[in-house]
């Protein structure tokens, strides 16, 4: 049996998971899995773990292309990774992330930016960083049919504003305008919301407050759903991570040590081995 057919590990294959049926998840209290994905073989071993949304996001420049932060990602980027995915997955939803300055431009360029990467990418929806100053954006991106997930609190876009990357919205004013920055993302028609490094007691407030779920990244347990960057959870990643990251395996040391082996043998004339054995 093929591990195409082996769905999950012997799990019942899934209907195509959309927007709304997102959504609908918050209402009947089941949390949302989703992780990164930014190539083919990634994203199909997630969606086949039952992942429910696959994010190709701009984080792709820090673990897979080798820079310091977000900002250098282009829309070329995106596309090209969102199209690996796209042809991976068979039931989860693939959220594109819209790299920096491809949509704080204008409604115009937001627009037609998100268009591309549904288009062109196979995409089912896009995020975006902010709240009220991409507010007129999404609601024109939703208007035309395009499913839009916001992001709030550590945009790391903004890394240079912010000054590093650190937990946000610890005062009370800082709270009170995550929250209403939330409650407009949801009245533009966002489907659900990135909270990333807040306070867990506002994760909890903000995914109360709203109909359509919030996903926490190092915003506590009370948000709807979690992502975490695939690389991390996996140990591909050995650069700085956050506190909240938690490691389910270890490949990186694992793929090292087949390097190291297939060096050693190489140098030692042990492979390919007899003429005779192959």
């Amino acid at each position: 049996m093929s591990s195409d057919s082996a769905v999950g590990a012997g799990r019942t294959p899934r209907a195509k998971l959309t927007a709304p049926m997102i959504v609908e998840m918050k209402r009947r209290g089941e949390p949302v899995a989703v992780v990164t994905a930014y190539d083919f073989p990634t994203a199909r071993l997630a969606d086949q773990a039952g992942a429910e949304i696959l994010l190709v996001g701009d984080s792709v420049g820090t673990v897979l292309l080798g820079y310091d932060s977000t900002l250098p990602v282009s829309m070329a980027d995106i596309l090209h990774h969102t199209r690996a995915v796209t042809r991976a997955r068979t039931s989860a939803l693939v959220v594109a992330d819209m790299p920096f300055m491809s949509y704080q431009v204008s409604v115009e360029q937001a627009v037609e930016n998100a268009g591309r990467l549904i288009q062109e990418g196979g995409a089912d929806a896009v995020k975006l960083e902010g709240g009220e100053r991409v507010a007129a954006a999404v609601r024109r991106m939703v208007e035309i049919g395009i499913p839009v997930m916001g992001h709030l609190g550590l945009t790391p876009q903004s890394v240079l504003a912010m000054g590093g990357y650190r937990v946000q919205a610890r005062g009370e004013a800082d709270q009170e305008r995550l929250l209403k920055e939330a409650k407009l993302l949801e009245e533009c028609g966002c489907f659900s919301i990135v909270l990333e490094s807040i306070p867990a007691r506002l994760g909890s407030e903000v995914s109360r407050a709203l109909h359509v779920p919030t996903i926490g990244i190092g915003a506590g347990v009370g948000c709807d759903g979690q992502v975490l960057v695939s690389n991390d959870l996996l140990g591909l990643y050995h650069g700085r991570t956050a506190k909240f990251v938690r490691r389910y395996a270890e490949l990186g040391d694992m793929v090292r040590g087949a390097f190291e082996r297939y060096v050693a043998d190489v140098k030692a004339r042990r492979f390919p081995g007899d003429a005779e054995s192959y």
